[in-house]
């Protein structure tokens, strides 16, 4: 005779029918299954969430940028509807409104690059225009910055625009001609 072998079954499953069983398993499968989709629902809506949120990142990044622009933009404003004003005056609201827009440049990390002459020229921030000699008596050093035709400018370390320059180049030795007139007769 042989002996069956008996396998242990959970506790819940003792005493159940093999169609009770499988309607237990069928039911826990069907939990599941809408316990991850729920899951998957709730990933996509975060996703579709954290996209529109980077939209509106992107959408509005320079609001504080433009905020702090809006005195710049009232001034000029001013500027133009006063009629009676006088060139001094005048000159002084142009100062008091570029101080203003300086201002808000440095807020939103917006930083100068204006080269000053001998400075060492730095293709990553500058541009040469020109390249000139020094003139005589006055030494520079080659592929120095001689003057700064238009400052240039850089978000944190990201150049916007580049400095325009002119820039030293190395003195050119005259050559003197080897053959002289005497030579030719």
């Amino acid at each position: 005779m042989q002996e069956e072998t008996v396998q242990p079954q959970d506790a819940e499953n003792s005493g159940k029918s093999v169609e009770e069983q499988l309607a237990d398993a069928r039911a826990q499968v069907g939990q599941q299954r809408d316990a991850m989709l729920r899951a998957l629902a709730d990933a996509e809506n975060a996703r579709k969430r954290y996209q529109a949120e980077a939209a509106n990142s992107q959408k509005y990044a320079i609001e504080r940028f433009a905020e702090a622009l809006l005195p710049v933009v009232d001034s000029l404003e001013a500027a133009l509807a006063n009629k009676d004003a006088s060139r001094e005056a005048l000159r002084d609201g142009v100062q008091l409104t570029l101080r203003q827009l300086t201002q808000a440049l440095e807020k939103a990390r917006v930083s100068p690059i204006a080269p000053a002459p001998g400075e060492r020229f730095d293709p990553h921030r500058h541009q040469a225009m020109a390249a000139v000699e020094a003139p005589p008596g006055e030494m520079r050093e080659p592929n120095t910055v001689v003057a700064t035709m238009q400052k240039g400018y850089q978000l944190h370390d990201r150049v916007l625009r580049p400095a325009l320059v002119t820039v030293a180049k190395p003195v050119e030795k005259t050559r003197t001609n080897p053959i002289s007139d005497t030579d030719l007769d």
